[in-house]
C-alpha cells in the first residue's frame, strides 16, 4: 500500500489516434449527495489501482471509493460514507496509525471549524462497511479555523503519519498537525503554526530546494498584499523555523497551482491560475531562493468561466506537456472543463457547457488505454465525482 500524489504514468507515443473533437466521454463515480468539493487519491487496498476520497460539503458526508479495476471504472465505484461532519471542504486518504488500514482525514469550514479523523477497520474485509467506521474530532483544532486543505507528511520520526494542514479567514494558517507518540491519543496531537494566511488554496509537496525533504509549495489566494505563490522551506525538524520564500503572483486571487517541467529544460515551473482569468508560469531564477520570473498570459477570449485549477500532462501523446484547465462559474453556454496546448496555447473543449463549478482535477490513465484521463469533482449542477475519458485513444 502507498500513498499517492501525482500520478507517475510512463506514456507511449506511438500508434496514436488524433483527438476527437468536442466534449469527452463523462463517467460518474458518484452523485448521490451534494457539493463533492475535491478528489484525493490513494491506494488503500494495494491493489496497485488508485482508490478516491471526497467531502461533500453540502451532503455533509465524506466518501471513500474503491477503483473496480478496468472492466468496470466507466460505472458507478463501490463506495462506503466513513463519517457525517458538517462543512467539509477536504477528504485525504493516510495510515494515520500505521496498522495498515487507511483512514481519512477531513477538514471542515463554515461553522464546524474541526479537523476529524476517521478511522477505517483493521479487517479488510469491512473496508466498505460504514459500520465499522469511526470518526472522532481532533481537539487541537476544534472551532479554531476554516480548514481547507490537510497533506500528510512524515514531520517528527514518531509514529505516526503527520500533517500539513491550511485554512482560510479568521486566524487562518498553514501549519504543522503532529500526531505525537499515540496517534489514537487525539487529545495528544498538537499544531504548529508555520505561516499567517489568507485563503490558502494549494500545498503541493516538492523538493524544490534538492536537499532530500519535502518543501510546500503554497497558494494563498486572499491575504491583503500578501497573496500570492510561495514555498515553505523545509528544515528537516518539525521544531525549527520553515523559512518563507515568496515566488510569485503578488497581490493576485491565485488558485489552485501545480509543479512541473512544462517546457522540457529539466527544470520544475510552478503554474498557477489567478481570477477572473489569468494563467502564470513561474520560473526559477538563479536558484529557488533568488528572483523568480513570471510569464503571463490572459485567456479572457475563451468562452470559459472564471479560473479555478490547472494540471500539467501530455493530453495528445505527442510527447510535450500540455494544460488541464478547470473553472467556477461557468454558466451556460460557458465551458468548466478544458486544456490547452503549449506553448501556443490552443483551446480544446473537454465538458462542453455542462458543470457550474469544477474543482481541482487529477491526471491518471483510469481505462488503461495508455493516455491521461481526467478526474474531478463538480458542486453547482450536482456532476458529483467522475472522470473525462481522453479520446486520444480508444479504450481496449
Amino acid at each position: 500500500m502507498h500513498q499517492l500524489s501525482l500520478p507517475s504514468i510512463a506514456l507511449c507515443i506511438i500508434c496514436t489516434l488524433p483527438l476527437a473533437r468536442g466534449q469527452w466521454a463523462l463517467h460518474t463515480i458518484d452523485n448521490t449527495s451534494k457539493g463533492a468539493d475535491g478528489v484525493r487519491l490513494a491506494d488503500v487496498n494495494g491493489d496497485g489501482l488508485p482508490d478516491v476520497a471526497t467531502g461533500w460539503e453540502e451532503g455533509n458526508r465524506i466518501r471513500a471509493y474503491i477503483n473496480p479495476g478496468t472492466a468496470r471504472v466507466k460505472k458507478p465505484w463501490p463506495a462506503v460514507t466513513v463519517g457525517e461532519v458538517q462543512s467539509p471542504e477536504d477528504a485525504v486518504f493516510a495510515d494515520v496509525d500505521r496498522d495498515g488500514a487507511f483512514d481519512v482525514l477531513s477538514c471542515c469550514e463554515g461553522r464546524n471549524r474541526t479537523i476529524y479523523i476517521h478511522w477505517a477497520p483493521k479487517e479488510a474485509g469491512r473496508y466498505l462497511d460504514a459500520s465499522a467506521w469511526t470518526t472522532q474530532a481532533i481537539p487541537v483544532t476544534k472551532q479554531q479555523q476554516s480548514w481547507m486543505f490537510a497533506l500528510p507528511m512524515e514531520l517528527d520520526g514518531k509514529p505516526g503519519m503527520d500533517f500539513i494542514v491550511a485554512s482560510k479567514g479568521k486566524q487562518a494558517s498553514v501549519g504543522l498537525l503532529l500526531t505525537g507518540d499515540d496517534p489514537r491519543a487525539t487529545a495528544q496531537w498538537s499544531f504548529i503554526r508555520l505561516y499567517d494566511a489568507g485563503w490558502i488554496m494549494s500545498l503541493e509537496p516538492v523538493d524544490l530546494d534538492g536537499d532530500g525533504d519535502l518543501d510546500v509549495v503554497v497558494s494563498d489566494r486572499k491575504n491583503r498584499s500578501r497573496s500570492g505563490v510561495l514555498w515553505l522551506e523545509n528544515p528537516g525538524r518539525p521544531m525549527a523555523k520553515w523559512q518563507v520564500h515568496r515566488v510569485g503572483g503578488h497581490g493576485l486571487e491565485v488558485m489552485f497551482l501545480d509543479v512541473a517541467d512544462i517546457d522540457g529544460d529539466q527544470q520544475v515551473e510552478i503554474l498557477t491560475v489567478t481570477r477572473p482569468n489569468t494563467l502564470l508560469i513561474l520560473r526559477k531564477g538563479q536558484d529557488v531562493r533568488s528572483a523568480w520570473k513570471t510569464e503571463r498570459h490572459d485567456l479572457s477570449a475563451h468562452p470559459i468561466g472564471t479560473a479555478k485549477a490547472i494540471r500539467v500532462g501530455d493530453v495528445n501523446l505527442d510527447g510535450k506537456m500540455d494544460l488541464f484547465y478547470s473553472c467556477e462559474a461557468a454558466p451556460r453556454p460557458k465551458i468548466g472543463l478544458f486544456w490547452l496546448s503549449y506553448p501556443d496555447l490552443a483551446f480544446h473543449d473537454i465538458s462542453g457547457p455542462i458543470g457550474l463549478k469544477y474543482d481541482h482535477m487529477q491526471l491518471l490513465d483510469l481505462d488503461a488505454d495508455g493516455d491521461l484521463d481526467v478526474m474531478c469533482c463538480e458542486e453547482r449542477d450536482q456532476l458529483g465525482v467522475f472522470w473525462y475519458e481522453n479520446p486520444a485513444r480508444s479504450s481496449p
